[in-house]
């Protein structure tokens, strides 16, 4: 399967790796909210895409696998631009996580599809969990800012505007694989630097299903006032 921008696309878009100053203004940090998925079974599976389509994934993708569940943006103690990301907004979040209280779920991380940009795992999420995660964290005030989701484990970001015929045909050589399930019991807000496109991601905090609450792994980027829970 792949995405209708990707089939109705005549070539992949080319990444390329240099330092987007005009995007990020040298502010160094980004933030998302994802799932970890970064277990041996989902590493090998990444890995093995990898390396089936070698020649057409940009060098050095160090990202570890995760499902994207919302891009925050870059964190601020006084967010002045559009994409900066501040404690008002987290401490909206995490009351939003609150209201819809998550459980424990299982996933299913499936075959080799792709965006235009990147190819991808599919995530198989049947009963909807990975929506109702959604919905807490969003708000009037604070949105999705990605458009259009579908959830995915990222393989790598395309090197070149490849024909995407070609590309398609070589994603269904892909030997098929049996389904890995997963269960998730928290989420995690994440951290790249901005200048590196595919950098590792470094995990801030989990929020745990099962106590309703922030697990911090760092000092908070925002003002310890500001970030109490409700």
């Amino acid at each position: 399967m792949n995405t209708p921008a990707f089939a109705g696309a005549s070539h992949t878009i080319r990444n390329v790796r240099r330092d987007f100053h005009e995007w990020h203004l040298g502010r160094p940090r980004y933030l998302l909210w994802a799932l970890d998925v970064d277990t041996a079974p989902v590493r090998r599976r990444v890995l093995a895409a990898q390396h089936h389509l070698s020649g057409l994934l940009l060098d050095d993708y160090a990202r570890q696998p995760h499902i994207t569940l919302s891009l925050c943006g870059f964190p601020s103690n006084a967010p002045c631009h559009a994409d900066d990301f501040g404690a008002e907004a987290l401490h909206r979040q995490i009351a939003g996580l609150q209201r819809v209280r998550p459980r424990p779920f299982e996933i299913r991380i499936g075959s080799l599809s792709s965006f235009t940009s990147a190819p991808y795992l599919e995530v198989d999420d049947a009963g909807a969990h990975i929506a109702r995660l959604r919905t807490g964290l969003a708000s009037d005030e604070f949105d999705h800012p990605d458009g259009s989701y579908t959830p995915h484990v990222t393989v790598g970001l395309y090197a070149g505007a490849w024909p995407t015929t070609d590309v398609h045909e070589r994603l269904c050589r892909f030997a098929a694989c049996a389904h890995l399930d997963l269960r998730i019991e928290r989420i995690s807000l994440f951290a790249y630097r901005s200048a590196d496109i595919g950098g590792a991601l470094t995990r801030i905090a989990d929020y745990e299903f099962e106590h309703g609450a922030m697990q911090w792994h760092e000092a908070s980027p925002f003002q310890a006032k500001a970030v109490q829970q409700p």
